[in-house]
């Protein structure tokens, strides 16, 4: 067999082996006028670009002799075969209402030739209403699937993780009100195709909000465990969350956008400069475990990455310490109680990274090691408040400030004063150690209602709350960011892998 250039791939990174047929014209042309009858097949694998960006190419190997054409062709379909990672049967819930509306434009256009490229079977569900997919994902026969996709934005994927982890509870009789309950791994893989205004999951798990990078990830069958915190109030299930739960700043810029959705996007820049310029700041008290298991901590240098030791390693202490205390001993660990006045107080799953913020509210955040870290920005002027948020969009060292904190942390409780339904009464240790909270304001405090929490993009009505985070409870078709990504005419000249 002859090819057309130096070519090398793994395997893992083929998509799809076909038989290619050639007309009279592409005979008579170049290098086919040498063979009498060539017979050809044509191989499609994935080809990495700058920025973490994947394509779909294709090389294309002839000869003269038939068989040995056609056992090429069976030998390659057979390595596809033995990929046991890979779906067959996807179930695919597209929100076309989402971001700038282009969701079942993106998915027909770029991704549904793709997956039929690969040989993989969709069933295609148009939502129609909010909560259409988490509903149905708690009737549906999941069991036929190898995995689901959502086509939308990151709300869109918030509804397909709900619905998902409510399945599986459901199927196993967990009671997901009990915030002490161990809840039961996903095993079904979640892919997003990003086609909202906000694609922070993916672009934090992947390292781009590209539709057709994220499809190629689903086709050749990555697996990326993903830490999930859950979020209660007076022992009743609210949330999940897997990136962002913010209290002050970011729950205040959220409650302001909402009422301006008619300006698209830039209501987010619009209430976010309005909250900037407003300066709330809120007094009240953190209560929290500190996630001994876990390596590392904020403010050092290792990043998340493709196969991450500190994920393995802390997710395995993890599960070492449960089994030799039990579930019921983690009440019994310290926790420790800060007091002060907080202009923002924000958990993450992961580093939140984003275009427009290129490490995120966290860089050295972690996907699957069973930890947040808690960011509480402390009482400060407008202009250091300000220094703060400009180091999310640089590679600056963002907690290297007095007034800012962050502790890596398992589990944490907060309540407020001035809710309406006596928050305070969370738990027996919330109402031992939680102090009193009151918002700051020149002229009456009492006129002014509570933060909002933010919680990965939507409003959560109780601002006293218990959060714990549940170790890789879910799976994403994601490997988690390449630590190397070469440019694209240097990765199609190089000998990276063998073929074969």
């Amino acid at each position: 067999c002859v090819y057309t250039e130096n070519c090398f791939v793994p395997t893992s990174e083929i998509i799809a082996v076909e038989e290619t047929e050639f007309n009279k014209k592409q005979r008579n042309t170049g290098k086919w006028q040498k063979m009498a009858k060539p017979h050809a097949f044509t191989v499609y694998y994935v080809k990495k670009a700058r920025n973490h960006r994947w394509r779909c190419s294709d090389v294309t190997f002839w000869c003269v002799d038939e068989h040995l054409c056609n056992q090429w062709i069976q030998a390659l379909k057979e390595l596809l075969e033995m990929q046991k990672s890979r779906p067959k049967q996807l179930l695919v819930y597209i929100n076309p209402y989402g971001g700038k509306r282009q969701g079942k434009r993106i998915y027909e256009q770029k991704v549904a030739p793709l997956f039929s490229l690969a040989s993989i079977s969709t069933d295609v569900v148009i939502t129609e209403h909010a909560n259409h997919a988490k509903d149905n994902l708690l009737e549906v026969n999941i069991n036929k699937y190898d995995g689901v996709v959502c086509v939308g934005g990151d709300g869109m994927f918030s509804e397909v993780m709900h619905g998902l982890i409510g399945r599986m509870q459901k199927d196993s009789g967990i009671d997901q009100n009990n915030p002490k309950a161990p809840l039961v791994q996903c095993n079904i893989r979640i892919g997003i195709i990003p086609a909202g205004s906000t694609d922070c999951v993916c672009y934090s798990t992947v390292g781009i909000a590209d539709p057709v990078t994220s499809a190629l990830h689903i086709i050749v069958g990555d697996c990326q465990p993903l830490d999930v915190s859950s979020v209660h109030h007076n022992n009743t299930f609210v949330k999940y969350f897997v990136s962002l739960l913010g209290y002050g700043f970011y729950g205040d810029v959220l409650k302001d956008s909402e009422k301006k959705r008619w300006m698209g996007p830039m209501r987010y820049d619009y209430s976010g400069v309005k909250t900037f310029l407003s300066h709330h700041y809120y007094e009240g008290t953190i209560s929290f475990q500190p996630a001994k298991h876990a390596l590392g901590s904020p403010r050092d240098k290792d990043r998340c990455r493709t196969g991450c030791y500190i994920c393995k390693e802390s997710e395995r202490q993890l599960a070492e310490q449960r089994k030799e205390r039990g579930l019921n001993h983690e009440e019994d660990e310290e926790w420790k109680v800060i007091k002060g006045k907080f202009l923002a107080i924000n958990a993450v799953n992961m580093s939140c990274a984003c275009p427009r913020s290129p490490e995120g509210l966290s860089p050295a955040a972690h996907l699957a090691d069973g930890s947040a870290d808690l960011i509480l920005v402390r009482k400060c002027s407008r202009f250091d408040f300000l220094r703060y948020l400009v180091r999310h969009t640089n590679h600056d060292d963002q907690f290297d400030f007095s007034f800012v904190d962050v502790y890596r942390v398992k589990s944490f409780q907060f309540t407020s004063k001035l809710s309406e339904d006596n928050e305070s009464n969370i738990t027996d240790i919330g109402k031992k150690r939680f102090g009193q909270f009151c918002r700051d304001h020149p002229v009456c405090c009492c006129n002014i209602a509570n933060s909002t929490w933010n919680c990965d993009g939507e409003t959560l009505d109780s601002s006293a709350i218990e959060v714990r985070v549940h170790c890789q409870l879910m799976k994403l078709f994601a490997r988690g960011i390449e630590e190397n990504c070469k440019d694209e005419d240097a990765y199609s000249h190089s000998s990276v892998e063998q073929l074969l």
